[in-house]
């Protein structure tokens, strides 16, 4: 039932940057590890980041690890994804949910099903 709130996608030349927002209708992070996830044409939904229900902690799946951060403004319930040095592969739709990470694997925390927002376009050319 909760809706996510994504925004700050766009189309950016390969090198560029983008910073990505997500918010929710009530408190986040009182209850969640949120993160990132992207889903690419014909490619399955992939975990991007994910930052722990204490904000101390933050994971990262090796291909962005350097160029993403991820950070969390807890009084204004906001969570970003600052992302720099984009490449084409990096073109997908973001999305934000809560987060586990299993086996150095970013993934939705079950209960997440069924909350996902509409995403926010990335779109990188060469």
């Amino acid at each position: 039932q909760v809706q996510m709130v994504e925004s700050g996608g766009g189309s950016v030349q390969a090198g560029g940057s983008l910073n990505l927002s997500c918010t929710g209708s009530g408190p986040i992070f009182d209850h969640w590890a949120m993160g990132w996830f992207r889903q690419a044409p014909g490619k399955e939904r992939e975990g991007v980041s994910c930052l722990s229900w204490s904000g101390q902690t933050s994971w990262y799946i090796d291909s962005v690890k350097g160029r993403f951060t991820i950070s969390r403004d807890k009084a204004k319930n906001t969570l970003y994804l600052q992302m720099n040095s984009l490449n084409p592969d990096d073109t997908a739709m973001y999305y934000c949910g809560a987060c586990v990470t299993v086996a150095h694997i970013i993934v939705p925390a079950s209960a997440w099903s069924g909350r996902w927002g509409q995403g926010t376009q990335v779109t990188v050319s060469s």
